[in-house]
């Protein structure tokens, strides 16, 4: 991740009004904005979001941010512009490089600060971003955060309240391809679809489970194929053929391995 302080110095002398990361393998943009950063001092787009006291810029608008301050993918001339600056290609990271985040819509600019700079400064917001997440049914999730508070989520009514989310309320399937955003932001399905740390945070209710407790339970409870033939004294053919009529049942499918619950190959053992 790169870090960035989004400055103005006739706003406010060296202070910091914004910090934008970047994360680079997913290309993707965030935009943190201190609290202390009044409406009027907050830079065009930002401030609205400020107004709210919405305080962490999703991806879709932290990437509309950093595009008013490039050049267009469209421009006429882009081309030249790009072999003038060494570049093969249209990115929208080394062109705001380029220009140090600067346009002719304002006075800001960015500076790099080190990544640790933004987690010190904004250690109680960082606790709370999402560190794993997962589905359940009837579209709840569980959530680990930083902080190590586990939380459970039920999305149905913030997912059938946006039209965007439709293709994916009624589809199991699909609400279980949930990621976790970048620097732990939230969680997603694609670009597009997302749904913020902050929001998850405050409609969570607490789980008294711990990460740690977790993590046992998950290592007590997942075996591998091989574990669960040993379990039953039987060939991984004995178990392809359980599953095949239904006896045992993978929890998870991988190209050359199955996962299954011990609780389950356990039972097993009693029929």
């Amino acid at each position: 991740m790169k870090a960035f302080a989004i400055k103005d110095d006739t706003v406010s002398k060296g202070r910091a009004l914004a910090y934008l990361l970047y994360y680079e393998m997913p290309k993707m943009f965030f935009i943190e904005i201190p609290e202390q950063t009044t409406e009027w001092e907050a830079p065009l787009l930002l401030s609205s979001f400020v107004k709210k006291k919405m305080y962490t810029v999703d991806a879709y608008w932290s990437k509309k941010w950093v595009q008013q301050r490039v050049i267009p993918p469209d421009r006429q001339n882009l081309g030249e512009i790009l072999r003038k600056n060494g570049m093969k290609e249209y990115d929208e990271f080394d062109l705001l490089m380029l220009a140090e985040g600067r346009c002719a819509q304002d006075e800001c600019y960015i500076e790099s600060v080190r990544e640790d700079e933004v987690y010190e400064k904004m250690r109680e917001r960082f606790s709370k971003k999402v560190k794993n997440a997962v589905p359940l049914a009837g579209q709840d999730v569980l959530l680990f955060f930083e902080n190590d508070m586990v939380k459970k989520c039920s999305l149905k009514k913030t997912m059938a309240g946006k039209k965007e989310f439709f293709p994916i309320c009624n589809n199991p399937g699909e609400f279980s391809r949930m990621k976790v955003l970048p620097g732990g932001h939230g969680i997603c399905w694609g670009e597009a679809l997302t749904i913020s740390s902050e929001e998850l945070y405050q409609m969570g209710e607490k789980v008294p489970l711990t990460p740690a407790d977790f993590n046992i339970y998950i290592e007590h409870e997942v075996i591998s194929t091989a574990e669960a033939a040993k379990r039953l004294n039987c060939t991984r053919q004995n178990i392809e053929d359980l599953i095949r009529r239904n006896k045992l049942h993978p929890v998870k499918t991988m190209l050359k391995s199955k996962l299954f619950l011990n609780s389950e190959v356990e039972r097993r053992k009693w029929q």
